[in-house]
């Protein structure tokens, strides 16, 4: 079997060629994997070969080792370790070979497959002798160029490939030299140099100790520092993104090097490439970003120490902002209609965002200036400009600062919403939503909106609306955000009751004319409406609130008419079905909340139904809002709900056990949450099947963990709804419990995530406990006796833990009351052996309102029961 051959042919443009191929491929892949494996890396090392079939062997072989499936790439390693060391050897020996190739190609798919074996063979104490041998290639004499350049990249993807923990101190030293003097100005070859300084970049985690010692430090500040002043722009361009990266791993050492990092950042923004320019203001992006950070630390820390934090961003602040406001006036005509542009004035802007994060006020008095001189140029460059430097300093600087200025610039805002330049108004309409989102507060003292402009401000939105895509989308976003104002007010809603009706026909009207372009345009026109009716007063409202469902229900009712010819076709119809699916979730849960509820009774059939036909269609982010609403419709019909039972079941089901989609599953048992509080025990004649998939889902190790604790959740639902129906359930359900308890003991307490999903599987596992003991309450109750020892062990365990969340304090002091409530005196004999609780009440009496009232109530039940 002539491997050059069927590699060529895997490659031909005639399809049965390619089928028989690729067929052929497979078969000694499957039948003889070492010499499969061996058979590519000669290709790819034979300059003899032809480039196409060299390029395809080094594609196979790469995807032999690595996959981003975790499960696919576990089984490639355990496939890789099994091979026949001699033969791996050959292989290696080969890919080696490789890197001194003339084929570009060649030498560069080398370094990569290079690093997929180390990342196996490394962290196994395998291919000790790779970084040697990579590093011999740098210091024989004459080594050429190219054999240079591929070694560079292979030991820069190394380690990007293998955990600094891997390698000995002593080699990254020697990776680290070779690297920094491939990037010296005596190499010849910008190649070499190019590749030196990605290698750099992927090698900086490793740095650690390094950078601890002044001398290297400075000797590796110094080369990144001149290499970034290269001659060739592509050079520059990655020593800045390796400075980038050491100011986010190494902020603590950078104080000696600021000063000359800003004189090289700042002639970059004045006057080099874009994409250099770029990485220079990205620069003192991440300098905010970790200054953000470490200010965060020091307001959540009792014994804030803040040695760490520099200030780099107050002290550069008068040099910094003039350098960034000059980067505004670079706009690029038309970047507007394009949401994916990212060029130095959005760079510039967005840098100046956290600036005012990181700074506050004192920014302030630096931008103003600069807005007051251009905002009302001739050139619309100016105007923009001005406009965006104002809306990117409202998040950071306090309220008191910005108010009086606000107030004085809303109504000029609101007329340069007729301004003749398109980019001018979309900056605009941004800086407006920025205002309502950040800045009104209709319970202030003195609010940004009031009843004198309110007119004024809706009358310019919603005529606004009507503007092009990209401006009336922004303006969408406005009026979202102007809405959401309401939303801790709601008594002060009704002041936007007379503009209501006007306001949904001009979302609505905006939602209809985006195109298949502006899909952004039509979901932020109904995202808008959805807050707009959050915040809407009922009972004034519900008569404007019902029509709109009917007119949305007609809408989804036309989405089953579209002609889909295609995926996309397929896509979009799926995609305005969710967006109206969410608008009827929200209309759902507004009247079911009120006095208005006969509205949605008498539409529930018509709802369901259109419902029912959506899930027909097949689509997960149908299924998922779709699923969402018919949870709001079982709250709002309550019991009447089981009618629709029989026909919605099997798509529950199969919510239920959608594994890979997991929003899809947790939404479904939320939805099971749902539906057992609306129907209590009309529940049961589905709860075998609803059960055992539950029970299926914990077992099974694809689900993504986050769907788990809603699991236990939905248990104490069941039970609740059911009662001491329960009871068969008790010998599967306990068990489970049971584990996960265990399970937590095994969590990393280092990593925050591991903390934060410990904290919400403690609280799905009380609630489980919570609702299965009030279910199960009465005559049964003696069932939970066997269960009490271990659920007050973990009970224990969890006041012992600092690490727990209010949420979970409140729900095991909840589970301490319905212990003692439901066993009533049996309790005695548990409690008394666990008396634990007693500290845990009477620090839980000290906390705030709802964990004490918890509490209160928790110790009434214990003091019964002990009685």
């Amino acid at each position: 079997m002539d491997i050059t051959q069927i590699l060529l042919a895997a490659q031909s443009p005639d399809a049965n060629q390619r089928t028989v191929a690729e067929s052929n491929l497979t078969q000694f892949q499957e039948q003889n994997l070492p010499n499969f494996l061996l058979s590519l890396s000669v290709e790819l090392s034979n300059d003899e070969k032809p480039p196409e079939s060299r390029r395809l062997a080094g594609i196979i072989l790469k995807n032999s080792l690595d996959a981003k499936d975790s499960a696919k790439k576990e089984l490639l390693l355990q496939q890789w370790v099994t091979v026949d060391p001699s033969i791996k050897l050959r292989i290696k020996d080969s890919l080696l070979l490789t890197l001194g190739s003339s084929v570009h190609d060649a030498r560069h798919t080398s370094s990569q497959v290079i690093a997929k074996v180390a990342s196996i063979e490394i962290p196994r104490r395998e291919w000790q002798d790779l970084i040697a041998k990579l590093l011999g290639n740098m210091t024989t004499p004459g080594a050429s160029a190219p054999l240079k350049q591929a070694t560079l990249e292979a030991l820069g993807y190394v380690c990007e490939e293998v955990s600094p923990q891997h390698l000995e101190q002593d080699q990254v030293n020697a990776v680290l030299t070779a690297v920094v003097q491939g990037m010296s100005q005596t190499e010849p070859s910008p190649e070499v140099r190019l590749a030196a300084v990605k290698a750099l970049y992927n090698a900086l985690d490793f740095a650690e100790s390094n950078f601890a010692n002044e001398m290297e430090r400075n000797y590796i500040m110094k080369v990144v520092c001149e290499t970034a002043t290269s001659k060739e722009v592509d050079i520059r361009q990655a020593a800045f993104e390796c400075l980038v990266a050491i100011a986010s791993t190494y902020y603590v050492h950078l104080e000696p090097y600021m000063q000359t990092i800003f004189n090289l950042t700042a002639n970059a923004v004045k006057g080099d490439e874009e994409q250099v320019a770029l990485q220079a203001v990205e620069f003192w992006s991440t300098i905010c970003d970790e200054e953000i950070e470490l200010q965060d630390e020091c307001d959540g820390a009792d014994d804030a120490n803040s040695s760490a934090h520099f200030r780099f961003i107050e002290k550069a602040l008068p040099s910094l902002v003039p350098m960034l406001l000059e980067t505004l006036l670079k706009q690029e005509e038309d970047q507007d209609q394009d949401d994916t542009v990212w060029n130095i004035s959005m760079s510039g802007g967005t840098c100046l965002g956290l600036v005012a994060r990181t700074v506050g006020d004192s920014v302030v008095p630096l931008v103003m200036p600069f807005v007051e001189a251009n905002i009302t140029k001739p050139d619309w460059h100016c105007r923009e400009a001005a406009t965006f430097a104002f809306g990117s300093i409202l998040e950071g600087p306090s309220v008191e600062k910005l108010a009086p200025l606000v107030q004085s610039g809303l109504d000029f805002l609101l007329n340069t919403m007729n301004d003749p330049n398109s980019q001018v108004k979309d900056t605009t309409a941004w800086t407006l939503g920025r205002v309502f989102e950040l800045l009104h507060s209709p319970i202030s003292a003195n609010p940004i909106i009031n009843n004198a402009n309110l007119p004024r401000i809706m009358a310019v939105l919603l005529e606004s609306s009507k503007d092009v895509p990209n401006v009336a989308e922004k303006v969408c976003g406005a009026i979202y955000f102007l809405a959401q104002g309401y939303e801790d007010a709601e008594s002060m809603s009704s002041v936007l009751t007379p503009f209501l009706p006007n306001a949904i026909a001009a979302l609505l009207s905006a939602a209809d004319r985006a195109d298949t372009t502006h899909f952004r345009l039509r979901a932020s026109a109904y995202e808008a409406l959805n807050e707009i009716v959050r915040v809407s007063n009922i009972p004034e409202t519900a008569g404007i609130i019902g029509q709109l469902l009917q007119e949305i229900m007609r809408r989804l009712n036309l989405t089953f008419d579209i002609q889909i010819l295609s995926s996309g076709d397929k896509e979009k119809q799926s995609d305005l079905q969710a967006l109206l699916c969410g608008v009827l979730q929200v209309i759902i849960q507004k009247l079911s909340n009120s006095d208005a509820k006969s509205i949605i009774a008498q539409a529930a059939d018509q709802l369901m139904h259109l419902f029912l036909r959506v899930f027909a269609c097949h689509s997960s982010t149908v299924h998922e809002e779709a699923m969402l609403a018919i949870g709001a419709l079982a709250y709002a019909t309550g019991p009447e709900f089981v009618k629709y039972m029989p026909n919605f079941f099997s798509y529950l089901e199969a919510g239920l056990q959608n594994y890979e989609e997991y929003q899809v599953c947790s939404i479904s048992v939320g939805v099971v949450g749902d539906i057992c509080r609306a129907l209590e025990d009309k529940v049961l004649p589905f709860c075998d099947r609803i059960m055992t998939v539950l029970l299926k889902d914990l077992s099974n190790s694809m689900l993504n963990r986050s769907v788990k604790p809603p699991i236990f959740s939905c248990f104490g639902d069941i039970a609740l709804a059911i009662g001491e129906n329960f009871e068969k359930y008790l010998p599967y359900a306990m068990p489970m419990l049971q584990g996960a308890a265990e399970l937590l003991g095994t969590l990393d307490q280092s990593d925050d995530d591991m903390v934060d999903y410990g904290n919400q599987l403690r609280r799905g596992i009380f609630e489980a406990y919570s609702g299965i003991l009030q279910g199960i309450k009465g005559p049964k109750a003696q069932l939970m006796i066997p269960y009490g020892t271990h659920l007050l062990q973990f009970t224990e365990a969890v006041f012992r833990d600092r690490s727990r969340d209010e949420s979970v304090t409140k729900a095991a002091v909840a589970v301490l009351g319905d212990l003692a409530d439901t066993l009533g005196p049996s309790a005695k004999d548990l409690l008394g052996s666990n008396l634990f609780h007693i500290e845990f009440l009477r620090e839980c009496m000290d906390s705030d309102d709802e964990v004490s009232e918890t509490a209160a109530w928790a110790q009434g039940m214990i003091s019964q029961a002990m009685a």
